[in-house]
């Protein structure tokens, strides 16, 4: 069994780090911050997770989901997966074939709706407590690549100044935190240092030493 701990514990700190912060947000704009328990609007959007996030989740996962609700969650994860390959295979045509550049991709992206697999009939996280960062900081202003980011069921008014969570800094202590773990483990220079998945991936593959390479 691979051990982790080192820098899942740093990963925990990151997360604390960007709760604090979402944390303040919500304290200064009360009004503007439209979440509630049941409002599951991020729990349709599309993104993927760093290796760092993909393999703690998955971790958390098969030691906190009750074995018997985990077949179900994974029979969820299948067909999410399915909707996000094809999802994969029609952007990757329209950048390829139409022309398409990156930002009018990323727009598209933003108005796909994939259900989470940890979403329950009660419209509930069955992970709530260790959900990926993304998922954290969706009902407040961010900026990704750039350029500004806000729920469409929040009250932030465009054109307005707001705090807003840098998700492109995020990402890039996301993937040092990858290329930690990896070295935790003895391994360096990999490929899967880089490599970017949907959570429903995450949950369906096995994070043991023949994935690692060993």
């Amino acid at each position: 069994m691979l051990d982790f701990t080192k820098t899942f514990k740093k990963y925990e700190n990151l997360v604390a780090e960007v709760e604090k912060g979402v944390g303040q947000i919500k304290a200064a704009f009360p009004e503007e911050v439209r979440c509630n328990r049941q409002c599951c609007d991020c729990c349709f959007a599309v993104f993927d997770l760093t290796l760092i996030e993909a393999v703690s989740i998955n971790y958390r996962f098969f030691r906190q989901v009750e074995q018997k609700e985990q077949a179900e969650i994974l029979e969820r994860a299948n067909a999410a997966d399915r909707q996000g390959y094809r999802l994969k295979r029609k952007l990757h045509k329209l950048m390829a074939q139409e022309g398409q550049g990156e930002e009018a991709v990323l727009r598209i992206l933003a108005q796909e709706r994939i259900q989470c697999p940890l979403l329950n009939e009660s419209r509930l996280c069955d992970l709530y407590e260790f959900r990926p960062i993304t998922c954290r900081v969706y009902g407040v202003p961010t900026a990704f690549h750039g350029k500004g980011h806000t729920c469409g069921l929040s009250g932030f008014q465009e054109g307005m100044a707001y705090p807003t969570i840098n998700l492109d800094s995020i990402n890039r202590r996301l993937l040092d935190l990858s290329v930690e773990m990896l070295q935790e483990v003895g391994i360096k220079n990999s490929p899967l240092e880089q490599r970017l998945v949907p959570l429903s991936t995450a949950l369906l593959t096995d994070y043991d030493e023949e994935y690692f390479g060993f």
